[in-house]
C-alpha cells in the first residue's frame, strides 16, 4: 500500500494536522517507508515464537515493575469532578468529544 497526496492531505485534514506543499513531498515519503517497514515486519513467519512481555526479555531475566491489578474503589462524585475539570467539554461526568466519523 502506497500512500498518494490526496490520501496524506484527507489524513492530516483528520487528525487536524498542517501540512505545507513543502513538506507534503517528505512527509509523503517517510509514510511510505513506514507502511513498506510494517509490511515487511508483517511478512516474517512468526509462528511457533512465544511473544515477549518486554524487548530484552530474550537476553536477560527482566522483572516488569507492573502494578497489581486489583479492582479500585468507585470514586465518589467530588473525586469524578475533580477529575473532570480538566476536561474542554463534559456532560454528566462523561467526556464530550467532536464527532470525527460522519
Amino acid at each position: 500500500m502506497t500512500i498518494n497526496d490526496q490520501d496524506l492531505l484527507r489524513l492530516a485534514k483528520l487528525s487536524r494536522i498542517e501540512i505545507t506543499p513543502e513538506e507534503l513531498a517528505g512527509t509523503r515519503n517517510d509514510l511510505n517507508r513506514i507502511l513498506g517497514l510494517i509490511a515487511d515486519l508483517q511478512a516474517i513467519d512468526t509462528n511457533g515464537i512465544e511473544p515477549m512481555a518486554h524487548p530484552l526479555e530474550a537476553h536477560q531475566d527482566i522483572a516488569l515493575r507492573l502494578r497489581p491489578d486489583e479492582a479500585a474503589p468507585t470514586q465518589t462524585t467530588e473525586q469524578r469532578s475533580a477529575l473532570m475539570r480538566n476536561a474542554p467539554a463534559q456532560h454528566d461526568g462523561l467526556f464530550l468529544v467532536p464527532t470525527v466519523i460522519e
